[in-house]
């Protein structure tokens, strides 16, 4: 997302930011549970340790591409897309997060319709 992103567009920066902490924070938890009891030579962790083995744990598992399955479906669906639909995807897609593209009411007609 680019600078001239709409405040509404940022909503959901603060649920991530405490969703990060709150899995840092059970990721230390059930180290210190588990870990120590179960392996020998294993001590406590902290926070910020805990933090970076939940982030270790993405690159090594979850890779740093950030599309995943979630992405592999955007990408089939916009595949199965008309042209014209695909474009009309792209120009509402813009004018949510800072495009060029000022059109209000894109954001809140472009739901998933599952």
């Amino acid at each position: 997302m680019g600078m001239n992103c709409k405040p509404k567009c940022w909503k959901i920066v603060p649920f991530a930011i405490l969703g990060i902490a709150g899995l840092g924070w059970v990721v230390m938890a059930l180290w210190n549970w588990l870990l120590p009891t179960l392996f020998a030579g294993v001590r406590e962790i902290g926070y910020v340790q805990a933090l970076g083995v939940l982030l270790l744990s993405k690159i090594l598992f979850g890779g740093l591409r950030g599309h995943g399955c979630h992405g592999r479906w955007h990408k089939n669906r916009l595949e199965n897309m008309t042209p014209e639909e695909r474009e009309k995807f792209k120009t509402g897609l813009g004018s949510c997060c800072g495009g060029n593209n000022k059109q209000d009411d894109t954001c809140n007609s472009q739901s998933h319709p599952d």
